[in-house]
């Protein structure tokens, strides 16, 4: 989990608990557990960033060619001196690209207290990368971005046995906050979809193979876009959202 940048294929599905069931059964002669965690299974909890007026929430709903999100993750129970990554998603039709570095929870606060000065000395902060830091520092500063929403899931992550670029993870108790936004306070929120419903995104560098192709529709997998940002963000702030925007919650199962 320490890759700082890499680049990939993403196609992303909503499909239910007895589907993901059926899935793993099949798909093992093919793929083994993510090292992290117990037997591939970590909680995942992330802090995004928005402008006052939801520039990246609208960049994401409208599905421009190229978006991007900057988030604060921590894996499982952390606390401030605990890992976190720092990370810019950049996606351009379905291939998404992520530049991110690591640093201790509290460092990652103490950046965005200075985040906005005129001059930041990054080799003061313990970061794993100087260059990414002045990347994810440029992006904060053009959009004005500030602290927004804390999305939390489960997740169950494989890899490929004979391919290791394949990747496949499976998200599920999808939660959202934006009352307590401290990381350090771990993984809770409401349920922004279904709790009987998974998103499951196969990550590849190339193709899909073809055996997993065929199982994904056996199994009737359709493919579906669905944000956890903007979903997250039309439950708990609906009302600062224009009247007429299509709710992704809805569609997902939500409230």
């Amino acid at each position: 989990m320490a890759i700082e940048i890499f680049t990939r294929k993403e196609q992303k599905y909503l499909i239910t608990k007895e589907q993901y069931t059926l899935l793993m059964e099949q798909i093992m002669p093919w793929m083994r557990a993510d090292k992290f965690g117990e037997d591939g299974r970590y909680t995942v909890t992330s802090l995004y960033f928005d402008s006052n007026d939801h520039t990246i929430y609208f960049e994401t709903k409208n599905k421009l060619k190229f978006r991007q999100k900057l988030r604060l993750r921590v894996y499982n129970q952390t606390d401030l001196a605990g890992t976190s990554f720092f990370e810019v998603k950049q996606k351009h039709k379905k291939v998404v690209n992520k530049r991110r570095m690591l640093l201790p929870l509290l460092e990652a606060y103490r950046y965005l207290d200075d985040a906005g000065n005129d001059y930041i000395n990054f080799a003061d902060y313990d970061a794993s990368n100087q260059q990414v830091f002045r990347e994810i520092d440029y992006f904060l500063t053009l959009y004005t971005l500030r602290p927004t929403m804390i999305v939390s899931y489960d997740r169950h992550a494989l890899h490929g046995l004979y391919d290791p670029e394949l990747r496949i993870t499976c998200d599920l108790n999808l939660r959202c906050r934006d009352d307590d936004l401290s990381l350090e306070h771990g993984a809770f929120g409401e349920h922004f979809i279904d709790p009987n419903l998974v998103v499951l995104e196969v990550k590849v560098n190339d193709s899909v193979p073809l055996w997993l192709t065929r199982i994904l529709q056996a199994l009737d997998c359709q493919q579906r876009s669905a944000s956890k940002y903007c979903t997250s963000m039309e439950l708990l702030k609906g009302e600062e959202l224009p009247i007429q925007t299509t709710k992704e919650y809805e569609f997902a199962g939500g409230r």
